[in-house]
Parts: C-alpha cells; structure tokens; sequence
C-alpha cells in the first residue's frame, strides 16, 4: 500500500452536499446504533476491527463496475458528527447515557485505504476498507454503502454509454428524473465515467464540472412562431447555440434554425423520433442549406444500448437523462460492508468471516493488484489476505502488476486530493486509463462473465 501525506479536515469543503442540516450522523440506519449500545454495555465496542466494501456479484449484463463517490463520503467523513438535537431525538427514542455520551464525542480517528475512485472493479474487489474501533467503523455503514452504491452504479452506467459513443462526446441531463441532491451526486459519477458536461449547475458550482443547457419546448411555444423564438435564442446566446427542431415540423425546423442563426449554427438537437434516420436528413439538409459545421445532438430516453445503435449515424453528441441517473437498469452495485477481522484478548488481529449460503465473505485485511499482459491488457486481479502484517508488506514479484490500494484517511485526517473538483479530475482520468486497460470484451454490453478473473491468495 502506498503512502500519501493527509490533510488536515479543514482543508474539505462546507458540507451542503447531502442535506441542509450540517451533520451527516444521522444518515445512518437504526441498528448501527443499537449494535454500538450493546457493544459499549459489553466492553466489545473498542476492538481493533477493520470492515471491507465489496461486491459478491457485478450486476446484470455488467462486464466491470466502476468505483465513484470515494470523495463524497471523505467529504461527509469530517461533518459525521451528532449535533445536541441528534443526541435528543436519540435519547427520546431510547438510547441510554452511555450510549449518548460516545456520540457526543464522536469523531473518527482510524484508517482507510481503499481503490482510488475512478477504478474498475471486479467481484470481491476490496474498493474500501476502515480499520478503527469496531465502534468507530460500525456507525458509518450506511453512509459508506449509500454512497458508494449509488454513485457506482451511476459511473457503471455511464462508463458503458461513453465506451458506446467511442469519441462522441455524452452529456449529462437526468436532474428532472432524480432526487434534487441524487441528481447533484449523479452528474458527479457521470463525469467520472466519461461524460463531458451536465445540465445542474449545484454540479457544476460544486466540482468544477462543464454545464451545458439552451432551451425546452416551451421556450419555441412561448413565442408565437418558431422563428421568432430562434431569433431570440440567437441573439440571447450567440449563433454558437444549440437549437431545438423538433417542437412542429423537423425539416420546417432546420430551415427556420439556419436562417436564424446563418451557416454558423453551433448545433441542432432532436429529442424524438426515429432519431437514426432523422440525424440523416438533417444531416444532409444542414449541408445542403451551407452549415456543413453545424453538429447534430440527440437527446430522448436514450441509453448505451440506444447510443450503440446510433454508431453509424450522422451524430455529434448524445444527452442522456433518465437512463443514466437510475443506473440504465442498475440502481445499486449491490455492495455490502462486512467485518471480516477484528481483535480480542488473545489476539491482536484475527481474521473473522460469514457463511451463509450465496452471502459469504472472506476474513482478513486485503490488498489487491491488477496483472497485465505484455500488451498492456489487465488479465487477472489479485486479491491477498491474511495477518496485517504480510498483507501490508505484500507486492507480487512475478510479472507487471499494477497496486490497487490507496491511502484515504490516515489517522483520522482525509486526504484532501481526492475531494472537490480536484478529485473529480483525478478520478475521471482515473477512469480512463482503467477501462482503456481492460481486454476487448469489457465493452460488450451483452450479459456475461466478468472482463477479468479475480483471484484470491491467503498469505497465512
């Protein structure tokens, strides 16, 4: 594992992101803390303990997943704090003092490594690991899964809608389909799979990302032809705008956009339709009237599948909106947070693990590498397990491997890199460089194995 200097919390931006109160505490589920209450009462609640995020399963049709809301949850870590009004509600729904006095005091001082936002992912990819008092770690499950689960599936999606377009750039718009702050959250793991630019603007004010927006339907309807709305469109916003022609008639539509704008229209849109055969003629009309420039953008329920299918046609950029912020038919990645060591007094660190049936862990602190081939193409991951200390001190000397794990908090301190714009940045090219390692078939949008086997080493 890799070492990186923390930064201190005060470098992590005002928290407004997951709600308007200003702690995140009570984003949490019931039973975290009536666990942390009976494991106080007991004297359990202070062993060393380390919980692991991962997935038994990609989901359906998924060749590789990606990871994404890494930053968001460093960015909540600082704010996990219970306010005087959290300690009332949670005395008035039964907790004892005991209880209430950890809390008040609560503040996370432990560890977390976990892959870097922006990887891809395989089935029982160790993406993030807490080392910390099982009370400490205990209470931030469901921040941590809600997070990661969502924000991964939207990435996932997004990855596959780019990996469709090949260079064809894709845009964010699915807010008006999405809880007002998932819709901020989602537009942040889109830019990390691929896509260019979104429609919100707390998005973009908050992480640095491109917006893009010109004009609805309504706007043509407002005016009492649609000439006069595109002339005022053109004059509002330049000729480098981007028109809507489909509101009446699509061919009327483009001949009204052109003599509006003149040959340097920036783009057209189309939003219904057989949006194949339209990019054709609008295509061929464009040219035809002397905008040979000007680009065509379709928009209307499209996913990676709609994307595929539109290769061949004459389209310049996709604008994705419902599709996209449920996950195109994957709303969560299906992650779980499983302790799997922990200590006691015999033991400094044992590996502990669940065996139900189709639910199974596997005990133990994990790094994990990606190998390679000599071309470059990732062929396996590995995971080791075992004692802290060979799993800490393990790197594999046989063959190109890549390390997978990286330091997040360091002794209770986020490292601020991976937060903010600057984050979001660095896990989109992230990104990139993962997904353009796969083999060939990580593409695919069809159902199958995963891209890369994963196998694990215990090292004990």
């Amino acid at each position: 594992m890799t070492d990186a200097a923390p930064t201190s919390v005060s470098a992590i931006p005002a928290m407004d992101a997951l709600s308007a109160r200003a702690t995140t505490a009570l984003l949490t589920d019931k039973y975290e803390l009536t666990m942390l209450q009976a494991a106080l009462a007991d004297g359990t609640a202070h062993r060393h303990s380390i919980f692991e995020v991962f997935t038994r399963r990609l989901s359906r049709g998924r060749r590789y997943g990606v990871v994404a809301g890494t930053g968001r949850i460093l960015e909540a870590l600082p704010y996990f704090r219970f306010a005087d009004n959290d300690l009332a509600y949670l005395e008035a729904s039964g907790f004892n003092q005991e209880t209430l006095d950890y809390l008040r005091d609560y503040k996370f001082t432990g560890d977390i490594d976990g892959y870097a936002e922006g990887e891809t992912f395989f089935p029982d990819s160790p993406v993030f690991q807490v080392r910390s008092t099982f009370a400490e770690g205990c209470i931030l499950e469901t921040l941590i899964l809600s997070i990661l689960n969502f924000d991964s599936a939207i990435a996932s999606a997004a990855s596959r809608m780019t990996s469709a377009a090949v260079d064809r750039p894709c845009l964010e718009m699915g807010s008006r389909r999405a809880h007002e702050q998932a819709a901020v959250a989602a537009a942040r793991a889109a830019v990390i799979g691929g896509f260019v630019g979104t429609s919100n603007l707390e998005a973009g004010m908050r992480y640095g990302i491109d917006t893009i927006g010109t004009a609805a339907h309504a706007f043509t309807l407002l005016h009492d032809d649609e000439l006069s709305a595109f002339q005022s469109q053109v004059e509002a916003l330049g000729k480098d705008t981007t028109l809507l022609v489909d509101t009446y008639d699509v061919t009327q539509g483009v001949i009204n956009a052109v003599k509006a704008a003149g040959p340097e229209l920036g783009a057209v849109r189309l939003d219904s339709g057989d949006l194949g055969v339209l990019a054709v003629e609008v295509r061929h009309q464009l040219d035809a009237l002397g905008a040979t420039n000007t680009k065509i953008t379709v928009t209307s329920d499209l996913d990676e599948h709609a994307i595929a299918a539109l290769a061949a046609f004459p389209v310049d950029s996709y604008g994705v909106g419902t599709s996209l912020v449920t996950g195109s038919g994957a709303p969560t990645s299906g992650m779980v947070y499983k302790l799997v060591a922990r200590s006691d007094d015999e033991h400094p660190m044992r590996s502990v693990a669940k065996y139900s049936p189709n639910k199974g862990s596997v005990g133990g602190l994990k790094n994990a590498v990606r190998r390679y081939n000599a071309k470059g193409k990732a062929v396996e991951e590995v995971v080791a397990t075992g004692s802290p200390e060979k799993v800490s001190a393990w790197a594999p000397t046989d063959g190109d491997a890549r390390p997978l794990m990286v330091p997040l908090v360091v002794g209770g301190a986020v490292n601020s890199r991976w937060v903010g714009p600057n984050g979001v940045e660095l896990a989109a090219a992230r990104h990139a460089e993962s997904r353009s390692e796969l083999p060939l078939r990580a593409r695919q949008l069809s159902g199958g194995d995963p891209a890369i086997p994963t196998t694990t080493v215990n090292l004990d």
